[in-house]
């Protein structure tokens, strides 16, 4: 895992692969709010995923906001939220245990709330700025195909109800037995399941709209100006941005990178890792309810798991299939899919893998194959993940002026949201108690955080770092 930890992020590829969600493109895709770069802008914000673009729209609310400019390397919203799986789904039960073991009782339960209330507030924002983005808001289901973790799951969900109280809403969970889970969720061969609150929605029109309001507030919106190299100019207290079109210069730089950070923070090499993730559009089989499932799903396995939506009845392409994971089937149990930060390939295996996981998880609920073919589209992304699994969020040590929230461990919709204005709050340094009370601590950028040494995803029973090893014994 060092090896792969060592490889250099470089700016993204400029031929990605065509996300479901990207199509047909926004009339922002290429959009540039002035025709040439400004030479000086107050805020600087690089990156136009949700972190960016909720950092912009957040700025500009202000009352006598500052200025400011956002960088996109490619078309507006083409990273990792336009490439996800559209799933709002926080399943902090999963780290719950170890977060409980490492950093304490309350710290544990202000993550657990932190994404669950992130969860929630992303699409009630929607709902009051009249985002169409198919925002949909109910059950998913996790499916246990491995009894070690399902009886993972029941330790954690029992400690999270004693610890939040069982009348808290981020606390409420059901557990079904394989009888029930097959007759209710329609899946076969598994060892139970546990529901609980989640969501889903169109990622890319989400961020779209936010760019849409940033804009409408000041923002600049610049695509197609990829950031080359930072430069600090400490006799001006400003920052200067050599980009491929000219020079920026700012007084705040904030990088909504993820897994492209080290690319212009050398010294965050390794601290932030890149991970490339695969997703498919598939049309349903004959056997699943016309109108789309009524839940959302994960399926999950000793080493891994899939994540699945069901496109919501009456929008494009209902009922359609999301699904994605996969990356533990190669024969190197997807190790080689860290420090992978080209988004402009695809893996034949986890393709193949993918191809047949919903089906070969409804068995003979899945029915026939569309005429059509089973297969809609393919496409990959690029995660961020940090050496003890949490986001980064805060100023660069010792870099005044340069702030960081990024590193979102594949979980960025019930994340990046809050997190942006947790960095607001720290950027214009406003109340630290009030933001103590409901932003985690272990999500807040320190020395320290960038000398723990990076093995992989955590909180899973067997990380992709021991499999490494079986691999090699």
């Amino acid at each position: 895992m060092e090896e792969r930890a060592s490889i250099r992020p470089g700016l993204p590829s400029m031929t990605p692969t065509e996300s479901s969600w990207q199509i047909p493109p926004s009339p922002l895709s290429d959009y540039r709010t002035t025709a040439s770069l400004p030479e000086t802008t107050d805020v600087l914000i690089i990156g136009s995923g949700i972190t960016g673009a909720s950092l912009a729209y957040n700025i500009l609310s202000k009352a006598s906001p500052p200025s400011v400019v956002l960088l996109e390397a490619r078309f507006a919203c083409s990273g990792a939220t336009g490439r996800n799986g559209g799933h709002t789904k926080h399943a902090a039960y999963r780290e719950f245990l170890d977060n409980m073991r490492d950093l304490g009782e309350d710290e544990a339960a202000r993550i657990l709330r932190f994404k669950f209330n992130c969860m929630r507030n992303v699409h009630n924002f929607a709902k009051e700025q009249g985002i169409d983005c198919d925002s949909w808001q109910g059950d998913t289901v996790d499916v246990f195909y491995d009894r070690g973790q399902l009886e993972k799951a029941k330790k954690a969900t029992n400690e999270i109800m004693r610890v939040l109280g069982r009348r808290d809403p981020a606390a409420k969970y059901e557990f079904w037995n394989a009888q029930d889970a097959k007759k209710k969720f329609l899946v076969e061969g598994s060892y139970g399941a546990l529901s609980y609150e989640a969501g889903s929605l169109w990622p890319y029109k989400f961020v779209i709209g936010l760019l849409e309001l940033g804009i409408k507030l000041g923002l600049n919106l610049q695509t197609w100006t990829p950031a080359l190299k930072l430069m600090n100019d400490d006799a001006k207290g400003a920052w200067t941005v050599l980009t491929g079109r000219g020079v920026i210069s700012a007084k705040k730089v904030v990088l909504a990178t993820n897994g492209y950070t080290a690319h212009l923070i050398p010294a965050l090499q390794g601290v932030i890792v890149p991970l490339r993730g695969h997703m498919t559009a598939q049309r349903p089989g004959s056997g699943l309810p016309k109108d789309g499932l009524r839940t959302t799903y994960s399926f999950i396995y000793d080493d891994g798991y899939e994540y699945m939506i069901s496109r919501p009845k009456g929008t494009k392409f209902g009922g359609d299939i999301m699904i994605g994971g996969g990356s533990t089937k190669t024969s190197d149990k997807g190790i080689r899919e860290f420090g992978t930060t080209d988004d402009a390939a695809i893996d034949s295996v986890i393709l193949d893998y993918l191809s047949d996981s919903a089906a070969s998880r409804f068995r003979s609920c899945w029915g026939k194959d569309s005429p059509d073919g089973r297969m809609r589209n393919a496409w990959t992304g690029i995660m961020g993940y940090s050496a003890d699994g949490f986001p980064l969020v805060g100023q660069i040590p010792n870099q005044r002026g340069l702030y960081i929230s990024a590193s979102f461990q594949g979980s960025g919709m019930v994340l990046c949201f809050d997190s942006a204005r947790a960095l607001i709050n720290i950027m214009d340094k406003e109340d630290e108690d009030e933001l103590n009370e409901w932003f985690p601590k272990a999500f807040r950028m320190c020395s320290a955080r960038t000398a723990h040494k990076f093995r992989g995803r955590l909180h899973t029973t067997v990380s992709p770092m021991e499999l490494e090893v079986k691999s090699q014994l």
